[in-house]
């Protein structure tokens, strides 16, 4: 499987579990309606395990282009790689998203309040506030991509997408991936973010996350929708950039 396939496939899978989970706990009529937050935040967890189990052997399962631009950062990825990870990444983004909406279609007809219909396909702060909301957003990711460059795995995938187990960085070896072994640590990791980290804006800590189903929300036949707060959008994409070239910037100064 090349790599930007696998990114698709993974991020796909990614969104499907979960939004998939925040449908079930939101929308009306569905069995999961309000289980609360311990559900949400343990299917996303999951959702980042099943992903990087499946897809992470091929393209090391980034899943997030904060962890792309991340491991570029840190030296850890190419940089001409990171345009095309990044775009199969809002492909597979937004294809989750039109499952979920798909899975969830009659339970959406039977909602009637449009702020849930958004918040199934992506995230709102509880205080607007964007500064602090950039702030939360950068802190949440640099300790996803912090974890990240620390996990062992199945090797870095190179600019001719080959895997190597090592790669030398500042002159020292060092072994990187977020391959199967690697998949229940990096969920745990996401669910420990979530239960401690998620309360102010619902830690998107992934631009494709975010914005790929805000657009498929903007682009869907979704029965009694609102606006799909585009004043917000920037956020979830800022905040996780600017976050993940701290944790790189860390990682570097610590080697």
């Amino acid at each position: 499987m090349s790599p930007y396939i696998a990114e698709i496939i993974g991020t796909a899978i990614l969104m499907l579990l979960g939004n998939g989970v925040v449908a079930n706990v939101l929308l009306t009529n569905s069995k999961g309606n309000d289980s609360g937050w311990i559900v949400i935040t343990w299917g996303w967890g999951i959702a980042v395990f099943v992903a990087v189990f499946v897809v992470g052997q091929f393209s090391g399962a980034h899943i997030n282009p904060a962890v792309t631009v991340g491991l570029a950062g840190a030296g850890l990825f190419e940089w001409a790689e990171v345009p095309f990870y990044i775009m199969a990444q809002m492909l597979g983004a937004a294809i989750g998203a039109l499952l979920v909406w798909l899975a969830y279609k009659d339970h959406f007809s039977k909602t009637d309040d449009p702020d849930i219909k958004l918040a199934v396909h992506c995230t709102a702060p509880a205080i607007r506030n964007y500064p602090s909301n950039v702030m939360t957003e950068a802190i949440s990711t640099i300790v996803l991509v912090f974890a990240v460059f620390y996990l062992s795995g199945a090797g870095f995938i190179n600019s001719d997408g080959q895997m190597l187990e090592t790669i030398t960085i500042q002159g020292k070896q060092v072994g990187f991936g977020l391959g199967s072994l690697s998949a229940l640590p990096v969920g745990l990791v996401v669910l420990g973010i979530g239960l401690s980290l998620g309360g102010p804006t619902g830690y998107a800590i992934n631009p494709a996350r975010d914005l790929g189903p805000r657009i498929m929300h903007a682009l869907l036949p979704i029965e009694g929708k609102r606006d799909s707060d585009w004043a917000y959008s920037w956020v979830p994409v800022v905040g996780p950039i600017i976050g993940a070239l701290s944790a790189a910037g860390l990682y570097l100064l610590l080697q």
